[in-house]
């Protein structure tokens, strides 16, 4: 498909920031299904203007997420997320605005301004085939919906690009650390505090015990990060508790790691005598392994340096994305694409605009490049879809953008 042709130059700063105030003006916190729907629709709308086609809207469990598949054979993914973390009514103590060269705004760095950035650079070029873009709507929680959507579009492409934020001084995100979560629930038995304590099990006292075993796992040597995080235990000040639980954040660099902590995880075993101990949860994200990336990388920091807007600097990060999804799958992976700026998740999240409209550009340079790569190889040109892979595409009517009806799936294509 042919794009619908937009010139970089002096005008596309502003048609960024624009696009960037739609988008952060219409909040959209992940768990609010109703207002990510509404979001969906001001993304669709942004979007069509540009790319000169709608989306399909697929709803999974409440939550609204959004497909641009141009051609039959999907070769280079673009991914990102229009939900946020900012609850409803942010934008009165935190309103959109730019000043001195700053956009700010809740929701901006992370990661509406990438999303922006991605309809631009997908409109600047002369053919789309090959080309799927994707916009979930529950990343912030984990993906709980959009995982396996995620999973199904990355496997055969030859490159999945991921407009979260970047990094530090605009580095792009080479390496992230997988995730892995856990609730351990403590049974304990209550008696009075004061009376008979000694007919007891104490569940703090035991979860006391479990927590320290839990954070023993960790090892920075390695990397990995064990982190005990909320704790709730007892009832009453005069009561032997009998229930407890806490909650386990885990970060990893590779898999081998992951696997090792999640065994230990379910080896937990009380330690006082008639208490009990029940593990759940498990790894949530894979590892984005440096290796997934490094090819990736190598291209943008040269188109980078012939754009003139090098060096190109990458990092490797804490923080798990869908990136690490895509990476799970085999597939190469780029993070990092987004806006330059700071504060994700914070009062003062912003974007440097003055990188919006470069960064677009190597966004450009970047899918084209790997459209041309693709199509160069033997066999790289043909249409059909991939054996067991369901390409259907349903062009989205203007009227359905305007009243957010889209086109809805009620489960996963």
């Amino acid at each position: 498909m042919t794009a619908r042709r937009t010139t970089p130059g002096p005008g596309q700063e502003a048609a960024l920031i624009a696009g960037i105030e739609r988008l952060v003006r219409c909040e959209s916190p992940s768990d609010d299904l109703a207002a990510v729907a509404r979001s969906a629709t001001a993304v669709a709308e942004v979007g069509a203007a540009l790319l000169g086609a709608g989306p399909e809207r697929i709803v999974l469990d409440g939550r609204t997420h959004l497909r641009w598949r141009f051609g039959r054979e999907p070769r280079v993914l673009l991914l990102g997320h229009h939900d946020t973390v900012w609850p409803v009514g942010s934008l009165e103590r935190l309103p959109f605005e730019v000043r001195d060269g700053v956009l700010r705004g809740p929701g901006c760095f992370d990661m509406k301004a990438g999303l922006v950035m991605a309809f631009h650079a997908l409109a600047a070029l002369d053919d789309l085939d090959g080309v799927t873009l994707l916009v979930t709507g529950d990343e912030e929680p984990g993906s709980p919906t959009s995982r396996e959507l995620v999973e199904d579009e990355a496997r055969g492409c030859a490159a999945a690009l991921v407009l979260e934020a970047a990094g530090p001084g605009g580095a792009l995100k080479t390496e992230r650390k997988g995730v892995s979560r856990y609730e351990v629930l403590v049974r304990g038995r209550a008696a009075h505090a004061g009376l008979e304590p000694e007919r007891g099990v104490n569940a703090t006292v035991e979860v006391g015990h479990q927590i320290a075993a839990v954070a023993a796992l960790a090892d920075p040597a390695l990397g990995t990060t064990v982190t005990p995080t909320r704790l709730e235990a007892g009832t009453t000040v005069n009561t032997v508790p009998a229930r407890a639980r806490f909650e386990v954040d885990v970060r990893v660099r590779d898999a081998a790691e992951q696997r090792r902590v999640d065994a230990a995880m379910r080896a937990l075993r009380p330690v006082l005598p008639g208490a009990g101990v029940a593990v759940g949860g498990g790894p949530n994200r894979p590892p984005l392994p440096a290796s997934a990336s490094r090819e990736l990388f190598d291209r943008a920091r040269r188109l980078a340096d012939a754009l003139g807007i090098g060096p190109l600097a990458s990092v490797a990060v804490g923080g798990a994305s869908d990136g690490n999804l895509t990476a799970g799958t085999g597939t190469p992976t780029l993070d990092g694409l987004g806006a330059v700026g700071g504060g994700a998740h914070a009062d003062d999240e912003h974007v440097l605009v003055a990188e919006l409209p470069g960064r677009t550009r190597l966004l450009a340079a970047l899918v084209a490049e790997l459209l041309a790569a693709e199509r160069a190889r033997p066999g790289g040109g043909a249409t059909g879809c991939p054996p067991g892979r369901n390409r259907r595409h349903r062009p989205v009517l203007a009227d359905q953008l305007r009243d957010g009806s889209g086109c809805d799936h009620d489960r996963r294509d």
